[in-house]
């Protein structure tokens, strides 16, 4: 009999370290100064984004809402290292997917507002987003759907013939636990597909830890049974996500296979707006998130660092984002429905 205990357990592919800095033995990444702060700039506008539009959620201004904190590196990394005709088919944590593409702040809001400038005209609930002009596939509430829809998607581009492009799927760790995951990785594997399956490991599915959800050594190992290849990664180091999305995608369209990727996070934020966290996990635990491993201080130090950003630029930042998302949202307030 063999022993599960025997296999050993995947390190996470890292460059950038929490404190910020390089990791041992990892060489200097080949990004440019202009690259790191739109990368950099992209999550703290999703995250000033998310702030405000929460709060309006809270102040009944708009019915329902859903946060990326904590997961802005897995965001914008994988968004940076897509191109934009590799279409997207999300769950409900990838809005900087779409920020990176060129979607507005006003479109974010008048989606949110269901105005009659939003896309579904209304039709969907908040934060369920779309865009056919940046390849995004509209948001829909039930669970892991998009997933086999993706592998569809990326057999129909196999079939045409080769054009450049790769599909990706976005999920959470618990919806790998859905048999629609499940079906779609064996289409995927078995047909040989480009498609990337990208998990967001964020430690919770709504409430459940975990611990309370799978054995082994997470989502991960799940690739292997399918035959896939598979990379698991830092998901808070926006530099290794990038990078490993896209030599994933460049094996992906090459070799016209499917590869799995983990991006190990933490959802420092109530799963949505409907949700209170600190029902079933301590404060002590999402301090300790969001002070030794959040995404956006890591990469910041890492800018600073190399002399690509200072605090004069931070503050100009975030006045720009915050003014720009509010003056967004009156807007949406007083668009028609």
């Amino acid at each position: 009999i063999f022993s599960p205990a025997a296999n050993p357990i995947r390190d996470a592919f890292q460059i950038v370290g929490d404190d910020g800095k390089l990791c041992a033995g990892v060489a200097e990444p080949n990004v440019t100064a202009e690259y790191c702060q739109k990368i950099y700039q992209d999550m703290v506008q999703l995250q000033v984004m998310d702030h405000v539009l929460y709060e309006a959620q809270r102040q009944g201004r708009i019915s329902f809402y859903m946060q990326t904190n904590g997961e802005e590196g897995i965001n914008i990394g994988c968004a940076s290292g897509l191109e934009t005709q590799d279409t997207v088919f999300a769950q409900y944590r990838e809005a900087g997917v779409l920020l990176w593409r060129g979607f507005t702040i006003q479109q974010f809001a008048d989606q949110c507002f269901s105005n009659a400038d939003d896309n579904g005209k209304g039709r969907q609930m908040p934060i369920h987003y779309g865009s056919k002009e940046l390849n995004f596939h509209t948001i829909s509430s039930p669970l892991t759907t998009q997933v086999p829809q993706a592998v569809g998607a990326a057999y129909s581009l196999k079939q045409e013939g080769p054009d450049g492009a790769v599909i990706a799927t976005f999920f959470g760790e618990g919806a790998a636990s859905e048999g629609d995951f499940h079906a779609g990785m064996n289409f995927a594997a078995t047909l040989e597909t480009p498609i990337l399956f990208i998990c967001r490991n964020n430690q919770y599915a709504i409430s459940t830890p975990v611990q309370d959800q799978y054995r082994g050594d997470g989502i991960i190992s799940r690739a292997a049974g399918y035959g896939m290849a598979s990379v698991r990664v830092d998901g808070n180091d926006v530099l290794a996500v990038n990078h490993a999305v896209k030599q994933a995608r460049k094996y992906a369209r090459e070799n016209c296979q499917p590869v799995f990727l983990e991006l190990m996070s933490y959802r420092i934020g109530h799963h949505s707006t409907s949700d209170d966290s600190t029902a079933y996990r301590s404060i002590d635990e999402i301090e300790s998130w969001k002070d030794q491993k959040h995404p956006i201080p890591r990469m910041k130090t890492f800018m600073e660092d190399r002399k690509m950003w200072d605090e004069e630029k931070e503050v100009e930042l975030r006045e720009e984002c915050r003014k720009k998302v509010l003056t967004a949202m009156m807007a949406a307030e007083e668009k028609g429905k």
